[in-house]
């Protein structure tokens, strides 16, 4: 089973760590390739598209053809893409080979995470899950670090070439170590359904991408697509609720554990890589921190983060997934109000210190919710629920990243000439985190529901166990109606 768990992590960290990477080094891409910033976004945005397109269909695909062949396919797409980005020549040679780096990228993850929940099953299933949490908690931590680091050393090829010996040997180790699995019956593939939420799921992560540029979310630029993805998604829901074979199964969400597990799931996203954006701004721009510094200052999120994936899934298995993502989001929430107190001189250790926590809290957050998700579905269901657990985890960070955003230009633009200030630039950064504040507080209620109906449920099993051994031939409905 952690052979299994170890190449999925492999996997996962390319993935994920190149939505953070690059960020560090578009100012350095714009003036090796001689491109605007405008145009040098693209190099992150373009990933981010082809990661949303692809999500949705990674479901079908590992049914038609098989998890582990699709997954090694994924591995190697990924893996070659970036070895083209650190070849590239061109601005726009670097955004195509991003779109074929990002295609692999975006089925590595939901497939990774079906691949381990089946071999898992119940009894493991929280243990597991906590694995691939790794990536998904530390990948928005040391990405800007390690991205910094090496463009300053090496060269910005290098944040893509990296990738390339990462691959290679995931490619080998899943060939090895992955079980062996049979394709399943896919149906006829969805093609309609594939057009609308693809679709839609791109306008979306598009518009919320383009707010950045345009710095307010109502700008025509940022509404178009962003409301034109909307009405597509829910086309696609409407529909997918009338016909026998969607691409997703909707349905999932009648599960009120479920529905609860991925409304917590989506808010811990914009929580979690929202805040990710704000306080490298905060340690670069009030305390005047370079890149390389201002990932050694992020690091201690991560710290926390790994104690709490070491300690998540033994407390998944005792308590369940919902009254720990419940722990974990109250910690997440009251760690977070040292941060509305910043100002230009706050000492670095305080930071740190809350940092170490919030990851903690983040950490024991995540993939604990992720876990009761799974862990009420059937086998034949996590085809249909990884791929929309993904999309929504994704549109949450990238909601996140352009609602703080704009709201952090808004009050930097509210201090006109007094900008320059330190301690007014400080100000800004602190009334941002109120936000940020109010995005973990609203993860908190899904979480309290999620833990509810997965005691009850708890209870009413117990239930219907000591009835049938006090008496067996008692009807299961009388059962039903008693517990």
């Amino acid at each position: 089973m952690m052979r299994i768990a170890i190449v999925v992590i492999l996997g996962a960290i390319m993935s994920v760590l190149d939505t953070t990477i690059v960020n560090v080094a578009l100012d350095t891409l714009g003036k090796d390739l001689h491109s605007p910033l405008d145009d040098i976004q693209w190099v992150a945005t373009g990933y981010l598209l082809s990661l949303a397109a692809v999500i949705p269909i990674t479901g079908w695909v590992s049914n038609r053809f098989g998890a582990r062949r699709v997954y090694l396919f994924a591995l190697a797409l990924f893996t070659v893409g970036s070895a083209l980005c650190g070849l590239a020549w061109s601005t726009g040679s670097l955004i195509g080979f991003r779109v074929l780096q990002g295609v692999g990228g975006g089925m590595i993850m939901p497939i990774g995470q079906m691949i381990l929940v089946k071999a898992a099953g119940p009894r493991n299933l929280g243990r597991i899950m906590s694995f691939i949490g790794v990536p998904i908690v530390l990948a928005p931590v040391f990405g800007p670090t390690v991205g910094g680091l090496l463009v300053e050393h090496v060269g910005w090829q290098w944040i893509f070439l990296v990738n390339v010996p990462i691959g290679i040997g995931a490619v080998f180790a899943a060939i090895k170590l992955l079980p062996r699995d049979v394709p399943a019956e896919a149906g006829k593939l969805d093609a309609v359904g594939l057009g609308l939420v693809g679709t839609g799921v791109v306008g979306i992560t598009y518009g919320l991408a383009q707010s950045g540029t345009a710095g307010s979310l109502t700008a025509g630029s940022v509404l178009a697509p962003l409301l034109g993805g909307l009405a597509l998604v829910a086309l696609f829901v409407v529909r997918a609720l009338r016909i026998e074979n969607p691409l997703l199964n909707v349905r999932l969400y009648k599960d009120k554990a479920f529905a609860a597990a991925s409304m917590t799931t989506f808010a811990l996203g914009a929580a979690l890589f929202g805040a990710m954006i704000i306080i490298p701004l905060y340690f670069q721009q009030v305390r005047g921190e370079d890149a390389v510094h201002t990932g050694l200052l992020i690091a201690p999120q991560g710290i926390g983060a790994m104690v709490a994936m070491a300690l998540s899934g033994r407390l998944t298995d005792r308590f369940g997934g919902g009254r720990v993502a419940v722990a974990g989001v109250a910690l997440t929430a009251i760690t977070t109000i040292p941060f509305v107190l910043l100002d230009a001189s706050t000492s670095y250790w305080l930071i740190g210190g809350a940092m170490v926590l919030r990851g903690l809290g983040v950490g024991l957050s995540m993939m604990p919710a992720m876990t009761a998700a799974f862990a009420v579905l059937r086998p034949d269901q996590v085809t249909h629920a990884s791929p929309q657990l993904n999309t929504l985890q994704r549109v949450g960070g990238s909601i996140g990243v352009a609602v703080l955003t704009v709201v952090l230009q808004g009050h930097i633009t509210d201090l006109g000439s007094g900008a320059a200030q330190p301690s007014q630039l400080a100000g800004a950064f602190a009334s941002t985190y109120w936000w940020v504040l109010g995005v973990t507080a609203l993860a908190l209620l899904p979480a309290i529901v999620l833990a509810v109906v997965e005691r009850r449920r708890a209870n009413g099993s117990s239930t219907r166990a000591l009835a049938r051994e006090s008496d067996p031939h008692v009807h299961e409905a009388a059962l039903e109606a008693a517990a």
